[in-house]
């Protein structure tokens, strides 16, 4: 693991394995190298890319710099693709996603880009995010019950109730509320289009960059949804689903088209 600094001077932990082209991995919310599916991914990739993992501001081995905003998070991707060597292909899944596409629309120096289920609600096939959450939410950590932040949050993402309380007394719970403080920075990224309205069609007009767009053949509708018609408004994407899967996709049935399209 080596610390690199962002613009605003904030330390983001990267870690490389494996050797071949530079991949950046963008995780997605409540996850971070120790936590989340980082280090499978990068096992899954390894034998063909150099594949840069890190934490995303505020998680890990990272530090923060408030107030926050969503360039400050571009930045810290642009610095781990300058440690990289300059240019990357680059691989989000879920907010992570979303924020490499932001990164990409904002002249980030990414070669090629896959985007795994960003999170964006685009019809009425389920609520739309609403403002009241985000202003809940934010009271929770302000008042420090990041539990119920953490709560709120799986909530929100669908995870059944008798599975919230088993995880409370889980080993992985404390590594959740320890970063529950990033919970509206994700909530930031995805937000604008979470409002249940079409997607914009020259919102990522600049991001250019040949792009595989990829869902799930088990996720929900509403998320499947979405990531069709991310495809239709990016100027130069490929849809693809991954028969099986759900939004917890495994590395190792994600490799082998990210090794075909990137290579």
């Amino acid at each position: 693991m080596k610390k690199i600094l962002s613009k605003d001077g904030t330390a983001i932990a990267v870690e490389r394995t494996g050797r071949g082209p530079a991949l950046v991995f963008v995780d997605g919310a409540m996850c971070y190298r120790a936590s989340g599916p980082s280090q499978p991914m990068a096992a899954a990739l390894a034998e063909h890319f150099t594949v840069f993992t890190y934490d995303r501001r505020g998680r890990g081995d990272s530090s923060d710099s408030g107030p926050y905003d969503i360039q400050r998070e571009v930045d810290d991707l642009d610095a781990v693709i300058k440690e990289a060597g300059g240019q990357a292909v680059v691989l989000g899944v879920s907010s992570g996603a979303a924020l490499a596409l932001e990164a990409a629309s904002r002249g980030v120096p990414i070669t090629r880009l896959a985007l795994y289920e960003a999170p964006f609600i685009v019809d009425d096939s389920r609520p739309a995010l609403s403002d009241e959450f985000m202003l809940q939410m934010n009271a929770a950590l302000a008042a420090g019950r990041r539990a119920d932040a953490v709560k709120m949050f799986m909530k929100l993402v669908g995870v059944p109730g008798i599975f919230i309380m088993l995880m409370r007394v889980m080993p992985a719970w404390p590594k959740l509320t320890a970063i529950a403080h990033t919970l509206p920075y994700d909530l930031t990224i995805v937000g604008p289009h979470q409002r249940g309205r079409p997607l914009p069609t020259s919102r990522w007009s600049s991001a250019t960059m040949p792009t595989l767009v990829l869902d799930g053949g088990k996720s929900p509708a509403w998320m499947r949804n979405a990531t069709r018609a991310l495809a239709g408004v990016l100027p130069n994407a490929t849809y693809r689903t991954l028969d099986g899967q759900t939004h917890m996709v495994k590395p190792k049935a994600l490799a082998p088209p990210l090794v075909e399209f990137f290579t």
